[in-house]
């Protein structure tokens, strides 16, 4: 009896102390071209699904670059499609697709971040005549935007606050006296009545000068 009770403690201390069991580490995506490459076009999601758009991003490359898979799961489509080589890496209703690419693995292949999974093709390159790898992200039936899925994908900085100081507004432009002559706007006639009238005195002035020089002719 003492044996089976002294059984039955220690059994009960050993899984009281038992290590808690750890998380299992979060999945991690890659860029499916390293080093981290630089991004020529961007995804542009079309109003309606049958307009046309940009259903991914293109990534710049290399002819003959490794591909390699930015998320795990299994590899359901190797093969080419439409012209291009086209390989598809799916999880659940997830998948992601990459062309044109050359496939190194077959359909039903397993694969985790960073498998090699193809190389990129020059031949259905949507930046030619440079090469670059389109990289699509499919949600069900919805196309979203890969660079979701890696965390230092390209971000845009916008300012904190709008500027505090006041810019000085413009003088308003004074319009010519032509301008405004051609509107029928007024202008001033004071000038025009002073110079008149000096033309009257002098011209007064002049036939008096000469009235005096005939009478004393005569």
């Amino acid at each position: 009896m003492k044996l089976i009770l002294l059984t039955l403690t220690t059994a009960a201390l050993t899984l009281g102390t038992s290590p808690p069991a750890t998380a299992a580490p979060p999945v991690r995506q890659v860029w499916p071209l390293q080093p981290r490459p630089q991004v020529v076009q961007g995804f542009e999601l079309p109003a309606k699904p049958w307009l046309p758009g940009h259903r991914g991003v293109d990534l710049a490359g290399t002819p003959g670059q490794p591909v390699l898979a930015a998320t795990a799961g299994t590899i359901t489509y190797a093969g080419p499609l439409a012209g291009r080589g086209v390989v598809t890496v799916s999880t659940g209703p997830r998948r992601t697709t990459y062309e044109p690419v050359v496939p190194a693995l077959a359909v039903g292949a397993a694969v985790i971040p960073g498998t090699l999974i193809g190389h990129l093709s020059a031949a259905g390159s949507h930046c030619r005549p440079a090469t670059c790898l389109h990289w699509g992200l499919i949600q069900g039936k919805q196309y979203l935007n890969p660079l979701t899925l890696v965390p230092d994908r390209p971000v845009r900085l916008l300012p904190l606050r709008p500027d505090p100081s006041p810019r000085a507004a413009a003088p308003a432009p004074q319009p010519s006296p032509l301008a405004e002559r051609r509107a029928g706007a007024p202008h001033d006639t004071s000038r025009a009545g002073e110079g008149t009238a000096t033309a009257i005195v002098g011209a007064t002035a002049a036939l008096m000068l000469a009235g005096g020089l005939l009478i004393r002719r005569h």
